[in-house]
């Protein structure tokens, strides 16, 4: 299936009751750094405190009633875990997630907070697939894969149209990738109502299967992802990745210290909470490694969710 930008104007049409419209946030000081002006998509404060909530609301609010009734059920590092949660929760259904047991205690807590049943696995995507398998088997509830599946798709490419509805003339988007799910949909929206705007991804250099994949024209799997940005672990799909190489200009890597840098500047100036996945669309800018003088840049920052407890500059992040 072909994502279209109709089945990402539905998909907006069907979830803006439900999630917020989140603001875009700019910073003289960010742009004078950067040579250029940006434009951060805050998505980090969105419902749950991520993007994930777009896609969640969307493939749920499409269940026919019989498949609704007999629940949902996925597999996440978390932000689409509490996202699923929610939106089962909004249409009264049940809903059963699959965590990896290492992810953030805060993670887990937003989950069980909707009224999931968490199950823990071990702390790889294999585990995670194979545990979703037996829960879909012993409770008969509907697979949501977290990113891809075109009505999650749709949901996440909700938040390009309202980035450019509020900053119409950008000349460029940075977009985090793990999956490839929000950048699959915000590539199609853009590259439709312009397709001069260039559309880059951004992922950790400890899990770079994004990159790779794109350079050899197949996926190449992630199988031992090594990166503080947790919600960047995940392999592409067949469905984003096809996306990806129909609408997406480049892939750009990042260091664990860009990372962090770009986490903590981002909270020290805009002066809100993003964690490590939510803040790497930013850091190709924050040290230099991506020059676009006086381009008109938009920033996704796709998620706020992390343990205040362990925060990455109370600990020298790896080069």
């Amino acid at each position: 299936m072909t994502l279209t930008l109709a089945d990402i104007r539905a998909a907006h049409s069907r979830i803006k009751d439900r999630i917020h419209r989140t603001p875009v946030m700019t910073s003289e000081a960010l742009d004078e750094r950067a040579g250029a002006r940006l434009f951060f998509k805050c998505e980090n404060l969105q419902k749950i405190g991520a993007f994930k909530a777009r896609g969640a609301t969307n493939a749920v609010a499409l269940l026919s009633d019989e498949e609704a009734k007999r629940g949902v059920v996925t597999h996440s590092s978390g932000n689409h875990a509490a996202a699923l949660a929610r939106a089962a929760k909004l249409r009264g259904i049940p809903a059963y997630v699959v965590m990896m047991s290492t992810v953030p205690q805060a993670k887990i807590a937003s989950v069980r907070r909707y009224g999931a049943e968490v199950i823990l696995c071990e702390p790889t995507y294999a585990a995670r697939v194979s545990t979703a398998n037996s829960v879909v088997e012993r409770t008969g509830a509907v697979f949501i894969h977290p990113f891809n599946d075109p009505r999650v798709m749709a949901g996440q490419g909700t938040t390009a149209l309202e980035l450019l509805e509020d900053v119409p003339d950008l000349t460029d988007i940075l977009c985090p990738v793990g999956g490839g799910g929000l950048i699959s949909g915000i590539s199609v929206a853009v590259k439709s109502i312009n397709p001069e705007i260039r559309v880059f991804g951004v992922e950790p250099k400890g899990a770079d299967d994004a990159a790779q994949s794109l350079a050899a024209g197949r996926i190449i799997p992630c199988t031992s992802p090594n990166t503080i940005a947790d919600g960047l672990r995940g392999t592409l799909g067949d469905l984003t990745f096809a996306e990806i190489q129909r609408h997406v200009e480049g892939i750009v890597t990042v260091s664990e210290t860009e990372i962090v840098n770009a986490m903590r500047t981002i909270w020290e100036v805009l002066k809100i909470i993003v964690e490590p996945s939510g803040a790497v669309g930013y850091g190709p800018l924050v040290d230099g490694q991506l020059d676009m003088p006086g381009r008109r840049i938009g920033i996704i920052l796709t998620g706020g969710n992390l343990d205040l407890d362990t925060l990455p500059w109370m600990t020298p992040a790896k080069a």
